[in-house]
């Protein structure tokens, strides 16, 4: 089968590999759609944490079941995608029904190799039925499932101000499920085009350009004067990050859906003063996938606006460096596996 292996940063390779064998308790999975996420983005950057090479990327993935043990309600031929987090079912987190943190994890196409070849084979505990969705919004569940995870985390409820922080795939999703929590969501961004993405497809009221000299006194404006009670950061940009605290209110809970590499550091009176929740949001549990397919099934999220840029399996190689350039306005990839 075609394989398409990040070998290090900066440099892909396509490769002919071996079909998989099905094992006891998997299914293999004929790859339709992958979704390229901020994760694949950093990991071909070399700036992605938790990360060795040689590997083949890819996890928003969705295809067609074409084998499978232990599948029990599952068709031979159906669509489907999956959860690509590997937990062991043992650890604390596990017992704690956390497996989305699990001691041991094993993320497809981050510790493990992911989707960017023909067959992948996965635990058949992990597919979830396509439910009638296109394979282009069942490749978009998973990036929609972490919104939704770091929103559930947040606890939103309806008729706060919720400041999500980075308007990239994984920002949006989460301002959508935070506006389906019945939150009042406020964008913030250094991208006006983005900004503008979030008024005109998300309908998000309020936006605000990050390099503005003053960013709080526009939320207080917004908040009347309180400032947002949930500030969730979709960065992973450390100085946004550090930033944030001055953007919250007393009382206020921080969530951090954005990962990267270096220290958090806060004024520590600040962060008191206002007796701040700091919690973070790792990938997503069976609840989310099954909460972002039923929004997506009710039309309270259209995923496929997402997607800016379009481009078949033999042309990633050359056309994957063009992605992480801001000039090219790209949300959402999707490569098509033409099989």
């Amino acid at each position: 089968m075609k394989t398409l292996t990040c070998t290090t940063p900066g440099t892909f390779e396509y490769s002919e590999t071996e079909k998989p064998e099905l094992k006891k308790d998997h299914a293999i999975i004929k790859i339709k759609r992958i979704g390229i996420c901020g994760t694949d983005l950093h990991a071909f950057e070399g700036t992605q944490p938790f990360f060795n090479y040689p590997r083949v990327l890819g996890h928003e993935l969705s295809g067609e079941l074409v084998e499978a043990d232990g599948a029990e309600g599952f068709q031979i031929g159906e669509a489907v995608t999956f959860i690509p987090y590997f937990n062991c079912g043992e650890c604390i987190a596990c017992r704690m029904n956390k497996p989305n943190c699990c001691v041991k994890m094993q993320v497809c196409g981050v510790h493990v190799d992911g989707g960017m070849r023909e067959y992948l084979q996965v635990p058949s505990r992990t597919l979830l039925h396509g439910e009638g969705l296109s394979y282009d919004e069942l490749a978009l569940v998973e990036p929609l499932a972490i919104g939704a995870h770091g929103v559930r985390r947040a606890d939103v409820q309806p008729g706060e101000f919720v400041l999500v922080i980075g308007a990239g795939p994984i920002g949006l999703g989460t301002m959508e499920f935070a506006r389906i929590a019945g939150g009042k969501v406020i964008a913030l961004d250094i991208n006006d085009d983005r900004l503008a993405f979030c008024k005109e497809k998300l309908g998000v009221v309020h936006t605000i350009n990050a390099q503005s000299v003053d960013v709080a006194e526009q939320l207080s404006q917004i908040t009347n004067g309180d400032m947002p009670t949930v500030v969730i950061d979709a960065t992973g940009n450390q100085k946004a990050i550090n930033n944030a605290i001055n953007y919250m209110a007393h009382g206020a809970r921080f969530v951090l859906i954005g990962l990267q590499k270096g220290d958090l550091i806060f004024n520590h009176p600040e962060f008191h003063k206002r007796e701040s929740t700091l919690m973070s949001s790792r990938n997503a549990n069976i609840e989310d996938f099954e909460h972002v397919i039923k929004s997506m099934k009710a039309g309270l999220v259209k995923p496929t606006t997402y997607i800016t840029h379009q481009v078949k399996f033999e042309e990633v190689k050359d056309e994957f460096k063009n992605w992480l350039d801001p000039k090219n306005g790209v949300i959402k990839a999707m490569v098509n596996m033409a099989n």
